[in-house]
């Protein structure tokens, strides 16, 4: 392909992308819902001050400007891919304040890298090589697409390594909450003791626990959120088991005792499980690299001899 064929192909793509963004912005019209929502939005029925403050770009006309489009890109890629709804449950369980919008912004800024990355390599090919048009362009939309999935993909990863720290810091936690109520302190003054001598990511949420305590939740209210802000069923039965014995007046010490214990034997059987996976894992670099190596060391001596034999 010549230069000037590169150069009409792309002043023709920037062309014709210029044109479909002013088409778009021009297109969109605010709705009778748009324009009345402002007017109808339900006021908090809580202090102003337990709300989280609104995290905004450095440029707030662009973000306003911006964002109606970036709601129909948000939903072009919901169609593509995940749900609103499993990613506000991925975002949960990260338990970061990054919100949908916010996530969504994030994903069209990985699929804009990925469409620019293929479109460098679609040019170089194109020119070095002479590649023809269609597969380059097919190879740009796949990388665009390529941006956007690798993001959703490492907020499930993040997510789950999360959730598997927590489960990993549940059986210290709760011991030392077992000693401490064993010690007569009692439920909310454990988790405050608790709060300020661990650190990672289950103290968080028992900080988390603690501020929706303080802001008149019940205890046992704010502990079942807890076991609705994860997925693990160690940390799901812990927090439900704790809220029940607050209920029912049960021994919280024998409670916690019994909740460390469960924790233990999960992790345990976990352990076992994941060797047992790794065993057959092993057996791949055995069976394939030390084990012919061993046969062609045992054998070569032998045929060597042979040859000097003959």
């Amino acid at each position: 392909m010549s230069p000037t064929a590169v150069g009409a192909l792309v002043g023709l793509v920037g062309g014709v992308g210029l044109c479909l963004v002013l088409w778009r912005v021009a297109a969109r019209r605010i709705t009778l819902s748009e324009r009345i929502a402002p007017y109808l939005r339900e006021r908090p029925r809580t202090s102003r001050l337990l709300a989280e403050a609104a995290q905004h770009t450095p440029f707030p006309t662009a973000e306003r400007l911006l964002a109606p489009l970036v709601h129909d890109a948000g939903r072009v890629l919901e169609r593509l891919g995940s749900s609103s709804v499993s990613i506000r449950r991925r975002l949960q369980l990260l338990g970061g304040s990054t919100t949908h919008d916010q996530f969504r912004t994030e994903q069209l800024m990985w699929g804009a890298v990925g469409l620019a990355v293929g479109t460098l390599l679609a040019l170089t090919a194109g020119v070095v090589r002479g590649a023809p048009f269609v597969p380059l362009l097919v190879g740009v939309i796949l990388c665009g697409l390529g941006g956007a999935v690798a993001r959703d993909q490492l907020l499930t990863s993040q997510a789950r390594r999360r959730q598997e720290r927590m489960a990993q810091e549940l059986p210290d936690v709760a011991e030392l909450l077992a000693l401490a109520v064993s010690a007569g302190e009692g439920p909310i003054g454990a988790l405050e003791r608790v709060s300020r001598t661990t650190h990672g990511e289950l103290t968080g949420e028992v900080r988390r626990t603690l501020a929706e305590a303080r802001s008149g939740t019940p205890l046992a209210v704010a502990l079942e959120n807890m076991a609705a802000r994860t997925d693990e069923a160690a940390i799901a039965r812990f927090a439900e088991g704790v809220s029940v014995a607050l209920e029912r007046g049960t021994p919280l010490a024998d409670v916690l005792r019994a909740q460390a214990q469960d924790a233990r034997e999960s992790a345990r059987r976990e352990l076992m499980e994941t060797g047992g996976k790794k065993e057959l894992g092993m057996m791949v670099p055995v069976v394939f690299l030390v084990l012919p190596v061993t046969v062609v060391f045992a054998i070569f001596p032998g045929v060597a001899v042979l040859e000097v034999g003959l």
